[in-house]
């Protein structure tokens, strides 16, 4: 089924003719749930439609290469890929020895040229960018490790009760020249782990050890043929399905070896140049190279907090409310700031008001946001326009805003599992859902509201549906957390005041 499958993403392995404008398949990570949200914006922002996967967590769409600048903007995508292949059904053999032969062989056949262009000019775009940046006093990336970024920003996706279990045995990997590492960013953030449990799921890069050093003469299948530099490669193999006769760590080693025979790169798992992607849903098969070498979520933050949320699901959860000009929009849960800080980057023409009962929080929300300041300021400090973003010490259930002076709240409630307790959720989800109601405006008041505390929200909830009616909830992955979004209306219901003074 490989030959007609060849068409399917629509770049046959037939060579464009001469003056054809570069075309690229990209392939996108998205919060799980929020697919939809991430083709609304490509659409508006590109102009091209996308399909999403049968994988959840991705979407594919079809632009000119040169609308890769406008790619790497986008809000909603954490990470992007250029596909070079994809094969809707692609019939593996049930011997495990044969089907890792067909995965091999298929190294030789797949279209690898134009997609190699894409990735060039993927780096050429990068280095013009960090170029720019010398003159600022130094990189997000390296101000991020100061802060210790890099520890707390990993938590909200990494702690996954069951990371200790992954690491293997180093003494049982080594003859066998596979370095087996669990992905850093978790399984959930590349593939919703919304599959059923006999999935084993994978998230695995191999590196796959040179065979003769000396002998790798950069050979035609060279990317750029002439800079005779040997490119450094690594293969990551992401595997969802139970009929599979082989491991994600399999699959990876043996075509990785293939990558290598064919192109005469270099295998090596941390410093690598090309990122070869072989992911494996079921009877999907999708060969990509990577364009973004760390996901594109922690663009906003750079001070983290134990629960920082990723700023693509800060989007997708502000995209829900679809905000109108001069709307108010109110975290009353801020935590380090991710969903006013984006809401003020994407929406800046409503205004935003971020808080916290912790007054750690509030500071690292307002180190965030002069970060943003500064930001603003180095793009163009001519027309440096102030952040509509305030951040204020409060307490949840009180808030010093007057009643119905709120178009929309949006908040991450706490989970119980890293702040709180699920048994304080009890007594905070109904006072939280009462206060959120007062501020908002009858009618048109909306809130968007994520939780994995989903009993108690329910039940909170239900105390409260007179002046809360449930529109739409979307199931999405939180750092290995099953965890849901609720879209919330306001009723026309008068709330009952909580103090006299407003």
């Amino acid at each position: 089924g490989m030959a007609e499958a060849a068409g399917d993403a629509g770049l046959g392995p037939a060579a464009a003719p001469e003056g054809a404008e570069l075309a690229a398949v990209i392939g996108a990570t998205v919060p799980t749930g929020f697919e939809q949200t991430a083709a609304e914006e490509v659409q508006e922002k590109l102009g091209s439609a996308s399909r999403i996967s049968r994988d959840r967590g991705k979407i594919y769409f079809e632009v000119p290469a040169r609308s890769l600048p406008q790619v790497h903007r986008l809000r909603s995508v954490d990470n992007l890929f250029v596909v070079v292949q994809e094969f809707k059904d692609y019939q593996f053999k049930e011997n495990k020895e044969d089907a890792l032969k067909d995965l091999e062989d298929l190294v030789k056949k797949l279209p690898w040229t134009d997609p190699l262009k894409v990735w060039e000019l993927n780096n050429s775009l990068k280095k013009k960018k960090t170029k720019r940046k010398k003159h600022s006093l130094q990189s997000p990336a390296s101000r991020e490790k100061l802060s210790g970024g890099g520890e707390e920003g990993g938590a909200d996706q990494n702690n996954t009760d069951d990371q200790e279990d992954c690491a293997q045995n180093p003494a049982a990997a080594e003859p066998t020249g596979v370095q087996d590492t669990e992905n850093a960013q978790g399984v959930t953030s590349r593939n919703g782990v919304e599959e059923e449990e006999d999935n084993e799921q994978s998230d695995v890069q191999v590196e796959v050890q040179a065979s003769s050093e000396s002998g790798s003469k950069a050979g035609d299948g060279q990317a750029g043929g002439a800079e005779a530099k040997v490119l450094r490669f690594r293969v990551t193999c992401n595997r969802a399905g139970d009929k599979h006769s082989f491991t994600s760590n399999e699959a990876a080693r043996d075509f990785g070896g293939a990558v290598q025979e064919h192109f005469q790169w270099k295998a090596d798992m941390t410093n690598f140049d090309v990122e070869v992607l072989l992911n494996i849903h079921n009877n999907e098969v999708v060969v990509g190279i990577a364009l973004t070498e760390e996901s594109l979520h922690r663009r906003n933050i750079t001070h983290f907090g134990p629960t920082t949320l990723r700023s693509t699901l800060a989007y997708g959860m502000l995209r829900l409310c679809d905000p109108q000009p001069t709307d108010i929009i109110v975290d009353p849960m801020c935590g380090t700031g991710a969903i006013p800080i984006e809401g003020a980057a994407e929406w800046p023409h409503c205004y935003h008001i971020a808080g916290d009962n912790s007054p750690q929080a509030v500071k690292r929300a307002a180190n965030n946001i002069s970060s943003l300041l500064r930001k603003n300021e180095s793009m163009d400090s001519s027309t440096a326009l102030g952040v509509p973003l305030d951040v204020v010490q409060w307490d949840i259930c009180h808030l010093p805003l007057r009643t119905g002076s709120v178009d929309i709240v949006v908040t991450d409630m706490p989970f119980g599992k890293r702040i709180g307790s699920k048994k304080k959720n009890w007594d905070l989800y109904p006072a939280c859902l009462m206060e959120m109601g007062r501020i908002c405006t009858p009618g048109t008041g909306r809130a968007v509201l994520l939780t994995q505390d989903k009993k108690c929200f329910a039940k909170a909830l239900s105390r409260v549906g007179h002046i809360w009616r449930r529109a739409q909830t979307v199931w999405v992955n939180v750092g290995g957390l099953h965890a849901a979004v609720y879209l919330l209306r306001r009723t026309w219901e008068r709330a009952e005041e909580t103090r006299s003074s407003w």
